[in-house]
């Protein structure tokens, strides 16, 4: 290839086009930028440079894009492989392995969990049923009743309000 073909121009959209023509607008649309900042490389021929010295007020020719800094290259996070934790090795020939553990630990674990099922069944919410149950039928009819006759007392002050004569008007 040439060396004119290989030749390229980055621009970059300095100036947003709002209040200017709709032409303007165009041609930096032509250029392919889509967003304020952003810079494009395109072909260094007198059309491109045409569009780029007829809209100066909103794009300008760039040197090379900035490169990323050092520290953007380095991720936010690192994943690495599980961690695997080795078997245990067996136990020598000859050694018995059930014999050498402590028998008290068996028994210690049994004791424990006899306790919390003992105290597991002490927790029951039977003696809230009987409070509940307890309470007498007596009492609840007693409320019933007495509900009923504010009832009755409100309704008959309706009434009462509502039977008043009317004034006769004077003439």
């Amino acid at each position: 290839m040439t060396e004119k073909a290989q030749r390229t121009i980055h621009i970059k959209w300095v100036r947003s086009g709002i209040g200017f023509t709709y032409h303007q607008k165009g041609m930096v649309r032509s250029l392919g930028l889509l967003r304020l900042n952003q810079v494009v490389e395109r072909p260094d021929t007198a059309q491109i440079r045409g569009l780029v010295a007829s809209i100066p007020h909103l794009v300008e020719i760039v040197g090379e894009p900035a490169k990323l800094a050092p520290w953007a290259a380095i991720p936010e996070y690192t994943l690495r492989p599980p961690v695997v934790v080795p078997p245990e090795p067996p136990a020598p020939e000859g050694v018995d392995v059930a014999a050498s553990a402590p028998q008290d630990e068996p028994v210690e674990a049994e004791a424990i969990a006899a306790k919390s099922a003992e105290a597991m069944k002490a927790k029951t919410h039977a003696p809230a049923k009987a409070k509940k149950a307890a309470k007498p039928a007596r009492a609840l009819e007693a409320k019933s009743k007495a509900s009923k006759e504010e009832g009755k007392k409100k309704a008959k002050a309706v009434a009462v309000k509502s039977a008043k004569p009317a004034k006769a008007k004077k003439k």
